[in-house]
Formats: C-alpha cells, structure tokens, sequence
C-alpha cells in the first residue's frame, strides 16, 4: 500500500491529495454505512482507501474528523437540492402546501439516494462526541434559517399563522432528523415519497397550516 501511495505522490500534489481525500471520503462512505462507525477502526479505513493512516490524519485529523466531512457533503447535497426546487418554473405561485413538498421531495431524494450515505448522516453521527454534536448543532442552525424563511413566507400570503414561528421551525428541524433516522433504521427502507410525504404533513401542521398536498 505504501508503494503505490509513493507512485501517487509523484504527480502533481493537489492532483494526489484530492484524490487522497476522495478515496478516504469513498471508504468511509462504505465502511462507516454499512458496518459503522463505532465498528470500523482507522486502520479499516485506510486500508479500504488504499492510503497510510497518516494521510488520513494530515487531511482529516482522525476518523471523527472524516465522519464530519461526509456528514458535511451529504448534507450540503440535501440543501442544494432544496435550493435547486426553489428554482422550479412556477414555484412562487404554489400553494404552500405544494412548495414545502416540492423542497421535502428534493431533500429526501438526495440524501437517501445511498442507503450508506442515509446511515451515516442521521444514524452513525448521534452520540459520537461533543465536536460532532457541535457539527450536527450548526446545521440544524443553517436549516432553522432556510425554513424559517419559508415560513415567513407563508405568513405573507396568508397560508400559515400570524406569529413568529422560529420555535416551531427548531422543534421541526428536530423532528426531522428523528423521522429520518427512524427510517434509516428500519429493515424495509421506506420510498422517498412516502418519506417527504410524513415530512410535509408535520411542517403543515406546525405551520398552522390548512391546505393539503395536491396530487
């Protein structure tokens, strides 16, 4: 393994750490969704990348810190999902009802795409530290801003109660997260419809919402 690392380093050297972090990130991806990330050692790792333990560690830190960052690019596909429906042809006129399924849509198709990305994102980072819980917090912070935008929103046009809903938006956020683990978890995999479906249903109701889904 190391032989062939060395052969990798001779070309140029942000070409071999990018390909570096990537065979890391795909190991990990493999390793930590389907055996675990309790279950999976750092050596496991590397060997399964192909890369020393100390590459790992130059570019991540440790296997928390690999964890962190597939967390982070699996989320950010999540997000970036939701952010393209915002962009569908007609979605400013949808009732709110049509417009929090849309984005739900877009976010449970993207991060349960992978049954291992699924994993890691809402099973394999709970209770591993306090750094993680910190990582995990800052997210739920940037989703409390993303859907409390669209909640004030709804109060506009008149489609969701007249009042601050912040709170409401942090306890979905929440619930969210919860619902999606429990989910992943479950031996018969859910389809994403039925998923984003669950999801929509709760927003609504937290809204304060009374229009339902068309279709």
């Amino acid at each position: 393994m190391a032989d062939s690392w060395t052969v990798q380093r001779t070309g140029p050297g942000d070409a071999a750490r990018t390909q570096a972090r990537e065979q890391l990130l795909e190991a990990a991806r493999e390793l930590y969704g389907v055996n675990g990330y309790r279950e999976t050692a750092e050596h496991d790792v590397c060997a399964a990348a192909g890369v020393p333990v100390e590459v790992l560690r130059q570019e991540y830190g440790s296997r928390e810190g690999l964890l962190i960052a597939l967390h982070n690019r699996v989320t950010t596909t999540g997000l970036r999902a939701m952010e393209r429906a915002l962009l569908i042809e007609g979605i400013d006129t949808c009732s709110i009802a049509d417009r929090v399924r849309l984005l739900f849509d877009a976010y449970v198709e993207a991060v349960t795409a992978d049954p291992r990305e699924a994993r890691v994102t809402f099973v394999e980072v709970l209770g591993v530290s306090a750094v993680v819980d910190e990582h995990c917090k800052l997210w739920r912070a940037l989703w409390t801003e993303f859907l409390t935008g669209e909640a004030e929103r709804a109060v506009e046009r008149g489609e969701a109660e007249d009042r601050d809903h912040r709170v409401d938006v942090m306890v979905m956020v929440g619930a969210v997260h919860e619902l999606m683990a429990h989910h992943t978890r479950r031996s018969r995999r859910a389809r994403p419809g039925e998923v984003s479906g669950e999801l929509t249903e709760l927003a609504l109701t937290m809204l304060g919402s009374q229009r339902t889904v068309e279709g």
